[in-house]
């Protein structure tokens, strides 16, 4: 079985733009998550804030290209039709808002989060807390963040498979669609 990744696939394929908030939001989401698994592991102080603050920072950032990505995908990005008309292209359409409605609410929560629990970023400043006695409130708030993360990343795993097996599997050119392509210069 020959698994290699084409140089260019045949059919049509996303801009480079799309291609390149695609992978930057997957590895934005994936960094993200891993760093939200392993704040409570420093100590108090210094090394959990640092690790909090940059948490935090990409969080952001995630929220920027986010927005980015709507505002070009509505605005001057290439769409593709889905692979399939039948119900596994609705499905792919399904995944596809979902995956979007649970980055927006990851996002929205995390920096409604830093919000209700405040927070102390890198040291420099301190985002005061919305309610700082209501424990129950911040706990609640950041068991959401979690919940939903896990739930992204569960999407995108189930996402990343169906492209591995349109590739794999059905060798239909749906993941070079998406798959980032070496930048050619004129001349070359």
């Amino acid at each position: 079985m020959n698994t290699e990744i084409q140089a260019a696939p045949a059919g049509p394929t996303y801009d480079a733009r799309t291609i390149a908030l695609h992978w930057l939001s997957a590895a934005l989401v994936v960094g993200l998550w891993g760093l939200g698994q392993i704040i409570d592991f420093f100590p108090r102080g210094v090394p959990q804030v640092t690790v909090r603050s940059l948490h935090i920072t990409f969080g952001v950032v995630l929220a920027i290209v986010l927005l980015a990505r709507i505002i070009w995908r509505n605005s001057g990005g290439i769409k593709l039709a889905a692979a399939d008309s039948g119900a596994l292209g609705k499905a792919a359409v399904a995944v596809h808002h979902l995956l979007y409605a649970l980055l927006v609410a990851v996002v929205g929560i995390g920096l409604a989060c830093v919000w209700i629990r405040g927070d102390n970023i890198f040291n420099l400043f301190t985002i005061p807390s919305f309610d700082p006695g209501n424990k129950a409130l911040r706990h609640n708030a950041v068991e959401l963040h979690e919940w939903v993360a896990n739930m992204l990343l569960a999407a995108a795993a189930l996402h990343a498979a169906a492209a591995l097996w349109h590739h794999l599997q059905l060798k239909d050119g749906v993941l070079l669609r998406m798959w980032p392509r070496p930048v050619v210069k004129p001349g070359q």
